[in-house]
């Protein structure tokens, strides 16, 4: 391995002051003097000021207003260090109400297919692999979210001979993925909910972009068609299809705008190879935590512990494709990782690959907090698949997962248990179970936001 680990980029270059970034005295000082309010006021006034040039005001409409109570908004100012939302926070329910039922007054491609026709220069924040296709929809409240149509049957598991890094986009691993990570109290996906969106009224007929017109047909079966104009995808046999008009997909709520919430892209020390053949360092050293564990800044912060929180929650759902994780500058090296793009989890209910699980068993290590709640999720009156059952009923798209992937997750939570078992065994609980100040429950709302 090299001396050093893959260095983080930023999400976006050429970032100027536009962070958000007073100290907690200046923060008090300026809202005394009511400045901060009105710069938000403003900041959002002057964005819809462009969403409303974006509508068609010829129509004889009455002009759609932005409500700065708007559940969107309230989620972004609500983002603190200790998650994506608070516990108990109402807007959350509401947010996702709102994605579900508000209409759509705008459709464009992603960064990612824009970035594969060369129409933005977004090197620093996607990897486009042309295997999926997403979009961005605009709601009526002006928030946004990225939908991503169904491609795959619930029933149907991915292939044996895929690479996870070939694999379909599903849906519904969306769904699922923001629901477990609620439940395992992370709160580190954003909100998503499912939707069934008329994609001729919803996306067609509100879209200004003409290469997304473009590629929208009828089938032979009479159902409205589109897929992703892109070099590896532009055939109709990767479309996605209404049936005739009505298409389920998820909907993730966008995260705050990168000027005014700067993010890291930071490579996974556990990232897997994007090849055929080739191997890790991880996958061949079994000490290569050791080598970790050296690095800043996985040797003086709790970013270690984080990677491992993410690398349970993707064993649980299955994702072996976690090369990057996100995270906010403005919480410093110990902050929240987001755990983003959760699409290729949930597609193989009959295999528990255990080598996501190699920051756990290579390095040993563990929040308390983290696994308290799992051994509550172990107890048969908070059986994890139940809990899981349960909270899925929320949504509109339910039954989100199968029977089986509901059962495997009570199957990999014993695998995950049972390896720290095997740790605790060989160097004690007090070197595996972390238990500093910085691990203890996060309470349900914190003075430190994004906007302070």
């Amino acid at each position: 391995m090299n001396e050093s680990l893959p260095r983080p980029r930023p999400v976006r270059r050429n970032v100027k002051c536009a962070y958000i970034s007073y100290d907690a005295e200046m923060a008090r000082e300026i809202e005394e003097m009511g400045v901060f309010s009105r710069f938000k006021e403003k900041y959002y006034l002057r964005r819809q000021k462009v969403y409303k040039e974006q509508l068609n005001l010829t129509s004889l409409d009455r002009p759609l207003h932005l409500q700065l109570e708007a559940s969107w908004v309230q989620f972004h100012l609500g983002i603190n260090r200790h998650g994506l939302y608070s516990r108990s926070s109402p807007v959350v329910s509401k947010l996702l109400h709102d994605m579900s039922h508000f209409p759509t007054i705008s459709a464009d491609y992603s960064q990612d297919e824009k970035a594969l026709l060369g129409a933005c220069d977004c090197s620093q924040i996607v990897k486009p692999s042309g295997v999926h296709l997403k979009l961005v929809l605009r709601f009526s409240d002006f928030g946004k979210a990225m939908f991503k149509p169904m491609r795959q049957q619930r029933d149907e598991e991915t292939p044996v001979d895929f690479f996870y890094f070939i694999d379909f986009q599903r849906h519904n691993a969306e769904i699922a993925a923001f629901h477990l990570d609620r439940i395992l109290d992370f709160r580190r996906v954003p909100p998503t909910v499912g939707r069934l969106v008329n994609v001729t009224k919803e996306i067609l007929e509100v879209t200004k972009n003409e290469i997304l017109q473009s590629v929208f047909f009828v089938s032979p079966a009479n159902n409205v068609c589109f897929f992703a104009k892109c070099p590896y995808m532009c055939k109709t046999e990767y479309a996605v299809c209404g049936n005739p008009h009505l298409l389920e997909g998820s909907l993730s709520a966008y995260l705050p705008s990168l000027n005014l919430a700067p993010r890291l892209s930071v490579p996974n020390p556990w990232i897997r190879s994007y090849s055929l053949a080739g191997k890790e360092e991880w996958e061949v050293n079994p000490l290569y935590c050791d080598t970790v564990k050296q690095i800043y800044p996985y040797n003086s912060s709790n970013r270690l512990l984080n990677i491992i929180d993410m690398a349970i929650f993707d064993f649980l759902i299955g994702n072996m494709d976690r090369h990057h994780y996100e995270m906010f500058t403005k919480f410093g090296d110990d902050g929240f990782l987001i755990h983003l793009d959760n699409a290729r989890g949930f597609g193989r209910h009959s295999h528990d690959e255990v080598s996501i699980l190699a920051p756990l068993s290579q390095c040993c290590r563990i929040k308390k907090k983290t696994l308290l709640h799992l051994q509550l999720l172990a107890q048969a009156d908070y059986r994890l698949s139940d809990v899981m059952r349960e909270s899925l009923l929320e949504d509109q798209l339910t039954p989100v997962l199968t029977e089986p992937h509901l059962l495997a997750l009570d199957r990999r939570l014993q695998i995950i248990l049972k390896t720290v078992e095997g740790c605790i065994e060989v160097h004690g609980e007090h070197s595996v179970i972390a238990n500093g100040p910085a691990e203890q429950s996060a309470p349900d709302s914190g003075q430190a936001n994004l906007t302070s």
